[in-house]
């Protein structure tokens, strides 16, 4: 299982916007490229690790704090389905 995590985690650390849209709307989840763009460009070079809770928190305030809380709270439901 840690493999698999580290391959999400190594992903989603260098997506691009347009990859994140994909991914997003594969889930039904509603999320605009300018949206996309700027949690990508937070994202980048990060390593965060999204199956971390805390990290996966502080993650969400900053999104919230960069692309508002909507983006964050749509942003959270895709990293639920990678994580769950």
């Amino acid at each position: 299982m840690k493999f698999l995590e580290k391959i999400i985690n190594a992903k989603l650390n260098g997506i691009s916007g347009k990859e994140l849209q994909k991914f997003a709307f594969q889930f039904n989840i509603d999320v605009t490229l300018e949206q996309a763009e700027l949690v990508s460009r937070y994202l980048k070079g990060k390593n965060i690790d999204v199956f971390n809770k805390t990290d996966r928190e502080n993650l969400l305030k900053e999104i919230s704090n960069i692309a508002g809380p909507e983006t964050a709270k749509k942003v959270n439901q895709l990293f639920s389905n990678f994580v769950n």
